[in-house]
């Protein structure tokens, strides 16, 4: 077995800079041989911040030559994933991909196919999954400490944050959406994990585009990704809010959403409902819980560690053991498969059959 595995990172953006490449550096088993961004200033500029970064491309397919490299990670825009990790596979590359998997449940049935015909890992950078609140709450559920959970509702709501407005985030034809599949990804995906592998029933789903219609003329306070805006020509034809109600073998799931809205507060939870006990997760933090037999409202002590760092540990250990994580592409499947019945809904104004 190697020494250290051999990552080429694809893609300079965001989630490189602030998640993958800060627990590289804390791991001894990685060499990072290769960053590779279209915009090679943009790799050139992560490497010095990055020193373990050893060479920069603008080509992503030298880094699929090299016969060196052993994991691939796809850290580009939405659109691209596909194009990418099925490019890597078919190169005999494991993969790790960011959320989503790609802009459509089809073609993410394809790239879990591939991987699974090549006998190749291919994780999914649901990172929440590996967020220690969320192990805690699947802990909780698995063992019963909520009775039956009957009912999860949660919002993912801010005061007018549309990112990168008129770029990728906002032009479906990259993106595949707007805040429900960059948002709402994780939430409902954590639900899902915590439920305990949930099957769809049906859904309902109500999409709106309404805050920056006119973009030039669009106010905000913030602007996250603004480096990858382009009010003064670009597109936004995606979701801003989101609304919808899901029903699973498991539990019934209500949900609100939104990068923009004209509240000014940011809603960004998860309530559990059970009939012992209900739990509200604050997203990214920790959550307490509300016993139903003493009426008391519990607050658990507890450290969250680097969810990035643990599912990059993860996912280089199931290299390694071939044995499939929880981040493995068949566990997300039923994720991406919601994704495309709400945006499926939404477009058709109606509520959509499932099984």
């Amino acid at each position: 077995m190697k020494e250290k595995q051999v990552i080429a990172v694809i893609g300079c953006g965001r989630i490189a800079r602030l998640a993958h490449l800060p627990s590289f550096t804390q791991m001894e088993n990685v060499r990072v041989k290769y960053a590779c961004d279209i915009l090679l200033d943009k790799a050139e500029k992560m490497k010095e911040d990055f020193p373990i970064i050893e060479t920069c491309i603008s080509d992503y397919k030298v880094a699929l030559a090299d016969p060196e490299v052993d994991v691939v990670y796809v850290l580009t825009p939405n659109y691209v994933h596909y194009t990418v990790t099925m490019d890597a596979l078919q190169a005999g590359k494991h993969v790790f991909c960011e959320k989503p998997i790609t802009v459509n449940y089809a073609l993410s049935q394809e790239m879990a196919q591939e991987a699974n015909d090549r006998g190749l890992m291919l994780n999914i950078g649901v990172c929440n999954r590996y967020h220690r609140s969320v192990e805690m709450l699947e802990e909780m559920n698995r063992e019963g400490k909520f009775g039956n959970i009957y009912h999860v509702y949660c919002s993912f709501r801010s005061f007018r944050g549309i990112p990168g407005l008129g770029g990728a985030f906002t032009t479906k034809s990259m993106s595949g959406g707007g805040v429900l599949i960059d948002w709402g990804i994780h939430f409902l995906d954590l639900i899902l994990y915590i439920l305990g592998g949930a099957k769809l029933i049906n859904v309902t789903c109500d999409a709106y585009c309404e805050m920056a219609k006119d973009m030039k003329a669009y106010r905000y306070t913030d602007m996250w990704a603004e480096d990858t805006a382009d009010i003064e020509n670009g597109t936004n034809d995606v979701d801003d809010c989101i609304s919808g109600y899901v029903r699973t073998d498991k539990a019934s799931i209500s949900f609100n959403g939104a990068w923009a809205q004209n509240i000014n507060q940011s809603e960004m939870f998860i309530d559990f409902l059970g009939d012992q006990c209900g739990a509200r997760l604050t997203y990214g933090g920790k959550f307490e819980i509300y016993d139903g037999a003493t009426l008391k409202t519990i607050q658990p002590e507890y450290h969250i560690p680097d969810m990035y760092l643990a599912e990059n540990k993860a996912f280089l250990e199931s290299v390694v053991s071939g044995v499939k994580n929880r981040n493995h592409i068949d566990n997300i499947l039923e994720s991406a498969k919601l994704l495309d019945a709400l945006y499926t809904s939404a477009d058709q104004k109606s509520e959509l059959a499932l099984s």
